[in-house]
């Protein structure tokens, strides 16, 4: 897991990127940043979860951790992506209080922008708003 985390990220995004470790073992990691460009904003880039350690509560605990974190820094509103196709990652983030914005497209109920990241490359776009 620790090849998929490019030290930039923890030079570049420290404040607002974490690493779960159990005995010295990367067991889960939440990338996410401040938005240069609206500074009321954050967003999380990249989780993973180790298969051994998911539906543990860790997941949580990492989003959770950054909300924090980016409170601190004034933000109101929190935003990520994923892939309409991935059942397990919208479930997920509307269950972290996230919502998917509203578009015309939509599979299953789910709204997705098409091609956002490319051509066949459609998203779904989440925010949540910080208490």
């Amino acid at each position: 897991m620790s090849n998929m985390l490019p030290k930039l990220f923890f030079v570049h995004f420290c404040e607002t990127s974490f690493i779960a470790e159990i005995d010295n073992q990367t067991v889960g990691f939440l990338i996410g940043f401040l938005s240069q460009t609206h500074p009321e904003e954050a967003y999380i880039h990249f989780v993973g979860i180790h298969p051994d350690f998911r539906r543990q509560g860790l997941g949580s605990v990492l989003y959770e951790t950054f909300f924090q974190a980016v409170r601190r820094f004034n933000c109101v509103r929190v935003r990520c992506v994923t892939s309409p196709v991935n059942k397990s990652s919208v479930t997920y983030h509307l269950r972290m209080g996230f919502e998917a914005e509203t578009s015309e497209t939509q599979v299953a109920g789910v709204p997705y922008y098409s091609d956002y990241d490319g051509v066949g490359q459609h998203r779904v776009l989440f925010v949540k708003y910080l208490p």
